[in-house]
C-alpha cells in the first residue's frame, strides 16, 4: 500500500538567519530528567525482561513516575539531608503471561536504583531516597497487539514531530551540559548533575545563563566555590567557541548572593533534595532540547512502551529521519517532520508523514523532495527498527 508522504517547500526564515531564538536544555540531575530518566531506564528493564522470560515485549507504560523533593541542609565541606527524596513508580505492566509469573516490580526497583547510583553519584541510596513502586496490571486485551508478526498497530491517534539540523545555539546549549558532566565534572567533582542551560540568541550575540548545583562537600568555602563557577564559565565560553563565531556572554548561578554567602550549594547535587519536584514529560523532548521556535510535541516520550505507543515511536522515528534526509541532502537549509497515527492502524501506515523543508538558496526544490521522500519511505518500511533501538539504549529520550 502506498504511503501518504508529502513533501513540500517551507517559505520561511531558516532558524539561523531569524533574529531571536531560544534553547533551554534541563541537566540529568535535574528533577524532571530524573523522572524521565527513571521512567525510561525501568521501561527498558522490563523490556528485556519481558523478552528474556517470554521471547517478546509484553505491554507496559512505566510513564507516570514522580519525584517528590525532600529537605536537605547543605554546608561547604559537607550537610545533610534532613528529609528523603521520595520517588513514586507508577504504570502499567504485563505480570503474567501464559501461566509465566513475572517480578515486575523487583524489575523496576532494581532498575530505578541502578539509575540513579550511576546519574546522581553523590546520592545515598540507603538514606537519601525513599523509592516506592506501584505498577497496576497491563490489559490483557492489548496481549494480542505485542504478539502479532506483522507491524504492531497504533495505539492512539496522535502525532510525534522531529527537526533537522541542530542548530549553532541548539548544539552549544546541549553540548555545554553534556560535557560539563562528561568532561568537567571527572576533574571539578565540586560540580553537581543538576545543570540547567537556557540559551538565547539575539541576531548575532548569544547569552547563556547556567544554573549548576555544586556539591557542598567538594567545595570547601566561599572563595573555593567562586573559584569553582569562574573556572566553569571560562570552560563553557571555551566550549561554545567549537560551535559558533558569534559573541557568546556566559552567566553562572544568577541568583548567588556572594555578599551575604546565599549561592547554590547541595548536598547531593541535585536540586530535588531541597524542595523541586519532578514529572516525566516536563523536560526536554526526545531530541534533548526544548525549542520553542521549532514545532514540538506536548508527549511524554520517556517511559512509554516502545511497541506500539505513538507518543514515543513517532518522535522519535521523525526525529530520526529529519537527521538522515539533512545526512542525505547537504543542501537542506531545515527540515521539519510530522507523523500522524490513526488508533487500530498499522504504525507503518501513517495518516500523513509531513516533511516540511527549507532549501539553501538556488536549489532545485524537486532534487530535495525526491530524497527526502526516499528516506521516510524507508523509515517508515523499517519502523521496527525504532522499537530494536529504543530497546538496546541507542535512543536517548531526554
Amino acid at each position: 500500500m502506498p504511503r501518504n508522504i508529502k513533501v513540500e517547500q517551507l517559505l520561511q526564515t531558516p532558524i539561523e538567519k531569524q533574529q531571536i531564538e531560544l534553547v533551554e536544555r534541563k541537566g540529568v540531575g535535574h528533577p524532571d530528567s530524573l523522572s524521565d530518566g527513571l521512567a525510561e531506564a525501568v521501561s527498558r528493564a522490563l523490556c528485556k525482561e519481558y523478552i528474556d522470560k517470554c521471547g517478546v515485549v509484553l505491554h507496559h507504560n512505566t510513564d507516570e513516575t514522580q519525584l517528590v523533593a525532600g529537605r536537605s541542609n547543605p554546608k561547604f565541606g559537607g550537610g545533610e539531608l534532613l528529609q528523603p527524596i521520595y520517588i513514586l513508580l507508577v504504570g502499567r505492566a504485563t505480570k503474567e503471561f501464559e501461566g509465566i509469573e513475572l517480578a515486575t516490580e523487583s524489575v523496576a526497583l532494581k532498575a530505578a536504583r541502578n539509575f540513579l547510583k550511576n546519574t546522581v553519584v553523590n546520592l545515598d541510596l540507603e538514606k537519601d531516597i525513599i523509592l516506592d513502586c506501584k505498577l497496576g496490571t497491563g490489559s490483557s486485551d492489548l496481549r494480542d497487539v505485542f504478539q502479532r508478526d506483522r507491524v504492531p498497530v497504533a495505539n492512539d491517534t496522535s502525532f510525534g514531530v522531529g527537526h533537522a539540523p541542530f542548530s549553532e545555539l541548539e548544539k552549544i546549549v546541549y553540548n555545554t551540559e553534556r560535557q560539563l558532566i562528561t568532561d568537567l565534572k571527572p576533574k571539578l567533582p565540586g560540580i553537581g548533575e543538576d545543570i540547567k542551560v537556557m540559551g538565547l540568541r539575539e541576531g548575532e550575540d548569544i547569552s547563556l545563563t547556567l544554573c549548576c548545583g555544586m556539591v557542598g562537600r567538594h567545595v570547601d568555602d566561599l572563595d573555593h566555590y567562586i573559584n569553582l563557577t569562574e573556572e566553569i564559565t571560562d570552560y563553557v565560553e571555551g566550549l561554545a567557541g567549537n560551535y559558533t563565531e558569534r559573541n557568546v556572554k556566559v552567566q553562572l548561578n544568577t541568583a548567588d548572593n556572594l555578599n551575604t554567602g546565599s549561592v547554590f550549594l547541595t548536598v547531593t547535587g541535585t536540586s530535588a533534595e531541597m524542595g523541586d519536584d519532578g514529572s516525566v514529560g516536563r523536560g526536554n523532548r526526545c531530541n534533548g532540547l526544548i525549542t520553542p521556535n521549532r514545532p514540538m510535541s506536548m508527549e511524554a516520550t520517556s517511559g512509554k512502551n516502545p511497541i506500539n505507543h505513538i507518543g514515543k515511536i513517532y518522535n522519535l522515528l521523525s526525529t530520526q529521519m529529519a537527521k538522515d534526509i539533512v545526512k542525505a541532502v547537504p543542501e537542506v537549509e531545515d527540515v521539519y517532520i510530522r507523523l500522524l497515527s490513526q488508533i487500530g492502524k498499522p504504525i507503518d501506515q501513517p495518516l500523513v508523514a509531513s516533511a516540511q523543508i527549507i532549501p539553501q538558496e538556488g536549489v532545485s526544490f524537486s532534487k530535495v523532495q525526491a530524497e527526502a521522500e526516499v528516506v521516510m519511505d524507508d523509515w517508515l518500511s523499517n519502523v521496527t527498527k525504532i522499537t530494536e533501538m529504543v530497546i538496546n539504549g541507542e535512543l536517548n529520550t531526554f
